[in-house]
């Protein structure tokens, strides 16, 4: 439901909260050198298309060479996952899923079935705001259409008849999972993504690797820090201006936003955006933005959208019972936010 890409600015510098300042250097007896100030951590910086968008991973510090190695093995380790959870590849075990009958059961890989475990896991904890059975609504919006065009009422009523995360149902011994209904398909674009980053720097962690970031498509992970004593900060992007609303700092944590300035089109003076509400099959109209501050990005991938769905009342309480820190931005120009980031965020994106 998510798009692709989000609009997520990863700010790789240093934001930390100046100190005070340190007392007066005396200047060098005459002759003496001045002694020269450390040179920073070199950032070593490596790029890759995956799971349809760029990839983008930073070593903050260390051996280039190692760098490599374990950056090649997280790219390595997200082409396997692509090659399981791909809603596009028939050969995936998403495609043939979606490709089985109803009621037939169909064996997945280990991976893929913890990933639709923990999406109906978040449906049920969302109520449905986040659910994996959307993929039934595939195709009935055009966000690039000219002249732009709405999908028929008709059409959109079917295919929501097809959304429900109950209506998919798993067999942990095999595993197995199996559609419940004629018509419904499964969509992981909302969280397979996060959890191939998690992936991904599990395994620059086996290598020994503590200060990086893995940018999926604006999905972050982020991972010690870029220096000692300076965070990575990421840019939280404003929903209508070019420009970053706020830096946000994460250690050992991932960063996820979403909104509906990523794709949309405006028809009769409303703006008609790709995060669908599955409930309805048309574009949610609580919020316009949520950012989530998260221990994994396979929570915060997926809540980014449920959070979205919910708006601010509802979205704030699922993002506490979660543990999450989160922020939603609400049409009327206000943001929720939880406790985490009470201190960051303004109280106001909008006068």
């Amino acid at each position: 439901m998510r798009a692709p890409t989000l609009a997520i600015l990863a700010l790789l510098c240093g934001c930390s909260r100046p100190a005070d300042p340190p007392p007066p250097t005396p200047p060098p007896a005459p002759g003496a050198q001045a002694p020269s100030a450390p040179a920073p951590a070199p950032i070593h910086r490596f790029h890759a298309e995956l799971m349809g968008t760029p990839w983008a991973i930073q070593i903050a510090g260390g051996d280039g060479l190692q760098a490599k190695a374990a950056v090649d093995a997280a790219f390595t380790e997200v082409a396997r996952l692509e090659a399981a959870l791909s809603e596009w590849r028939d050969d995936s075990d998403l495609g043939r899923l979606n490709a089985a009958p109803a009621d037939a059961w169909v064996t997945v890989s280990p991976d893929a079935y913890m990933v639709i475990e923990q999406g109906l896991a978040l449906g049920h904890a969302s109520g449905g705001a986040f659910d994996v059975t959307w993929a039934a609504l595939r195709g009935l919006w055009d966000f690039k259409a000219q002249p732009p065009r709405l999908p028929l009422k008709r059409d959109l009523d079917a295919a929501v008849a097809r959304v429900d995360y109950r209506g998919l149902l798993l067999d942990a011994h095999q595993p197995q999972v199996k559609k419940t209904r004629d018509g419904m398909a499964v969509g992981l674009g909302g969280i397979a993504k996060g959890y191939a980053i998690d992936k991904a720097a599990a395994v620059l962690k086996a290598h020994g690797l503590r200060a990086f970031i893995v940018d999926g498509g604006g999905d972050l992970f982020i991972a010690g820090e870029k220096a000692p004593g300076v965070p990575w900060t990421v840019g939280v992007q404003h929903p209508r201006a070019d420009r970053v609303l706020l830096a946000l700092p994460a250690r050992d944590q991932a960063v996820v936003s979403s909104g509906d300035y990523e794709r949309f089109f405006e028809l009769g003076g409303r703006r008609y955006h790709h995060i669908l509400d599955p409930k309805t099959g048309l574009p949610a109209g609580k919020s316009v933005a949520v950012t989530v501050r998260a221990p994994d990005a396979t929570r915060a991938d997926a809540l980014a959208t449920a959070l979205f769905v919910l708006g601010p009342v509802e979205g704030l309480a699922l993002a506490q019972a979660q543990g999450v820190d989160a922020a939603i931005l609400g049409p009327d120009g206000a943001i929720a936010v939880t406790a985490g980031l009470a201190e960051l965020f303004p109280k106001r994106w909008k006068d």
